[in-house]
């Protein structure tokens, strides 16, 4: 069995987010922690994708403290501010494999911290390239899809995780749907999903709408709205994926469970991930 836990459902900030102290933020009792899944496959390995500050929390939540395999998708902030953790002042961890792109080997390589840890054996490094399979062990395989998204530090790379019987996508970021679709040659977020024979799909759900953006315009921090992608969606047919929006910004409505936004999304037959998720593929 291959079973896969959302250990964060949060953007890099978090929810509530530091130094907010807006209604978003005032008085929220539930943490949410930056997007991150766990996996324990069928052979009993333990991967983690991305590394956040949170990782303490975040192992306790998946029930599981040893980490295998390290993959991540890119290099912004909330996607890899854990990785001082796994060193010698906290975990004091040895031989993790961590899965990184071509294009992120050479920010490891050159930011003197994380160099460290390679050489001091915390981290063997293994590197992929888009369409690559970035892990197979028994009835686990994990794939790396190249996406479009700012690239200041690195480039950006979706995970496809396929157990013997279903698979999961987890895309945590990307700058439009008109440019990813393109780069895969597809016309619709169905088909790009089908093509990839996705059962389940974990989107980029950072902002409800660009009201969110506070004065900035979406060039500064893109990320397609949610309202657009229920607008190419429409209503879930029968044949569907299931599809869940991650990856929330703190000021995101769809934290709120009575909110019209959520109740518009659930209408549909569409979901929001939720921390301590399970799904066995």
């Amino acid at each position: 069995m291959v079973e896969v836990t959302v250990l964060g459902v949060a953007q890099d900030g978090g929810h509530p987010q530091p130094g907010c102290l807006r209604p978003c933020c005032a008085n929220v009792t539930d943490q949410h922690y930056p997007v991150s899944l766990g996996i324990h496959g069928d052979n009993g390995e333990n991967i983690l994708i991305e590394a956040t500050r949170h990782l303490g929390d975040q192992f306790t939540l998946w029930g599981q403290t040893k980490v295998d395999h390290l993959l991540l998708t890119h290099a912004h902030f909330g996607h890899v501010d854990g990785l001082g953790l796994f060193g010698r002042e906290t975990l004091a961890a040895q031989g993790i494999e961590l899965h990184i792109s071509d294009d992120m080997y050479h920010l490891v390589d050159q930011t003197p911290q994380w160099n460290l840890m390679v050489q001091q054996g915390v981290f063997n490094i293994q590197t992929f390239a888009a369409g690559d399979v970035v892990f197979s062990q028994g009835e686990l395989s994990i794939e790396a899809v190249r996406i479009p998204h700012r690239d200041e530090l690195s480039d950006m790379h979706a995970f496809i995780i396929r157990g013997p019987s279903k698979s999961l996508l987890f895309l945590p970021d990307h700058d439009t749907w008109d440019e990813t679709l393109a780069v895969h040659n597809s016309s619709s977020i169905r088909e790009w999903l089908a093509t990839m024979n996705v059962d389940i799909a974990l989107v980029d759900g950072t902002f409800w709408s660009e009201d969110e953006l506070g004065g900035r315009n979406q060039s500064q921090v893109p990320h397609p709205p949610v309202m657009q992608t229920l607008k190419m969606l429409g209503e879930k047919n029968q044949d569907d994926p299931e599809i869940l929006f991650t990856h929330l910004n703190h000021t995101n409505p769809l934290y709120n469970r009575n909110s019209e936004q959520r109740n518009e999304v659930e209408r549909l037959g569409w979901s929001i991930a939720y921390q301590g998720q399970r799904f066995t593929l």
